[in-house]
């Protein structure tokens, strides 16, 4: 009976099996340990591009490390030291004369005021009467705080002695009816407010010390009347852009205050801008509630062209009922450029370098008309562009999916088509920065205003910074264009508002 007995466990392993278990569980350990290393990275990425955007430098150029930049360093002073020693061995006849700083001219436009100088003495010591042979000019700049006056409308008034009737003169239209602001200083507030981003109160002390009160709350009743009158010269203006056939977008939040509560909450400006290779430039602000897509298919109803923006889910739907796609190549070189940055990736800097190519051709081709700017991309910009996809899918393949450098990479991929959408058009241009850079006031402005009273001051601040802004892209002085807008918009009539665009 005994030797029926097994003499090993029947479910006992062989020496072989005994080896693959600890083996395989030892490859999921490392497996488990490469994605939790590869999860940290991400976390880490995420909190070192959150510290550059709060504490670091804007600029996206990659630069030289450290080390080479000390030995660069080296290299100078080395070169430096050897050219003293040789010029202490072998001195010039010629000593070498210390470089002045030149000092830039005064603008010839500017008034001058004379004043003159002379001296007191008419003799010499010797008792000989001095001769006038010249003079010297110096030149400096002076500057006087604003200066008001006050511009009196004198009327005529006649009388009939026999209708026993007087009339008088009409009062030229005015934008406030028997308001004390004249067209100037109305261009003044206003410019003030929404472009040198001066708040009401700041504005009441700089008036003051010129002499003149001008009260905070009148101040803000004049701004809002104007983005009142201002709104139908808005309205042509958001025409203007959407005869063309590209179109910038972008937004931006900001702060509304919600009443009764004593909070703020997120609102947004939304920015839509003609391109940077149209003669007439302009930019149309948009200010809303809240970010849904029913507000840039508000705005841009019926438009068929093509739309450049970022890939925010919002603008899909454009895309669906006819709107071309061409998203900004920035995006996508930015996202690289921080996978390079913050991790030392050496294919995300190749793609930032390959890249830079791309832009290189742009500038070369800014200056061209839209059918020579579209040869060009033929040509030179496609082959890149080309060779650049392949090469990105091939290093795609190289990396893990939750690496840096190949989700940066995967948002271009899924994006070629229209990331390369400006290879098509001379029209398009390869990114968004247009619409980035309209952007800008907002977030110069916001850090001094801090949020929006109310959504009606939000929309009337955005009719008055899309007149604004759309002069300054044009070269104009906003000051001089509102001021003109102000004395020639309450006499004319609906179908005559193009003649004031003419000017931006």
């Amino acid at each position: 009976m005994l030797q029926d007995l097994p003499t090993s466990p029947p479910d006992a392993p062989s020496a072989d099996d005994a080896v693959l278990v600890p083996r395989a569980l030892l490859e999921r350990i490392q497996a488990d340990l490469l994605l939790e290393k590869t999860r940290n990275e991400a976390l880490n990425l995420e909190i070192a591009r959150l510290k550059r955007w709060r504490f670091g430098t804007s600029s996206e150029s990659l630069d030289t490390s450290t080390q080479a930049v000390l030995f660069d360093h080296l290299l100078i002073d080395t070169a430096l030291e050897d050219r003293a020693a040789d010029e202490a061995r072998h001195p010039t006849a010629t000593p070498k004369v210390k470089r002045q700083p030149v000092r830039q001219a005064l603008p010839a436009s500017l008034p001058r005021i004379e004043q003159r100088h002379e001296i007191e003495q008419t003799h010499c010591a010797c008792g000989q009467p001095f001769k006038r042979i010249g003079e010297e000019v110096s030149e400096q700049l002076d500057c006087v705080p604003a200066q008001f006056f006050v511009l009196r409308h004198i009327r005529g008034k006649y009388a009939c002695a026999c209708c026993q009737s007087i009339q008088a003169a009409p009062m030229p239209a005015q934008m406030i009816d028997k308001g004390i602001p004249a067209p100037g200083l109305l261009a003044q507030v206003v410019v003030a407010k929404h472009d040198d981003h001066l708040p009401l109160y700041r504005q009441q002390e700089i008036y003051a010390r010129s002499g003149v009160h001008i009260a905070r709350s009148s101040m803000a009743q004049w701004i809002g009347i104007c983005g009142v009158r201002l709104a139908p010269l808005a309205e042509a203006l958001k025409q203007h852009i959407l005869t063309h056939s590209v179109v910038h977008v972008d937004e931006t939040p900001v702060s509304l205050l919600a009443p009764g509560k004593g909070k703020t909450k997120r609102a947004y400006v939304w920015v839509y801008r003609t391109t940077n290779f149209v003669t007439q430039r302009a930019v149309l602000f948009d200010f809303t509630p809240g970010r849904g897509g029913e507000n840039p298919r508000r705005i841009l109803e019926g438009f068929a062209g093509t739309l450049v923006s970022d890939d925010y889910s919002g603008y899909h739907k454009l895309h669906a009922q006819g709107v071309t796609a061409a998203l900004c190549m920035a995006h996508a070189r930015r996202k690289l450029f921080e996978a390079h940055k913050l991790t030392g990736s050496q294919i995300a800097g190749e793609a930032v370098a390959r890249i830079a190519r791309l832009y290189e051709i742009e500038r070369q081709a800014c200056g061209l008309d839209s059918d020579a700017r579209w040869a060009m991309r033929r040509q030179q910009a496609r082959p890149l562009a080309e060779a650049l996809h392949a090469w990105l899918v091939e290093q795609r393949q190289r990396l893990a999916n939750a690496d840096t450098t190949a989700r940066a990479i995967d948002y271009s991929l899924s994006n070629w088509r229209a990331l390369t959408r400006y290879l098509d058009d001379g029209n398009v241009p390869i990114d968004n920065n247009a619409a980035e850079n309209a952007v800008r006031p907002l977030c110069v402005g916001r850090k001094n205003w801090l949020f929006v009273g109310s959504q009606q001051a939000g929309e009337r601040a955005a009719v008055v910074m899309s007149l604004i802004e759309s002069a300054k892209l044009n070269g104009h002085d906003p000051w001089v264009y509102l001021k003109d807008v102000f004395e020639r918009l309450p006499t004319l009539k609906q179908r005559d508002l193009h003649q004031l665009l003419a000017a931006v």
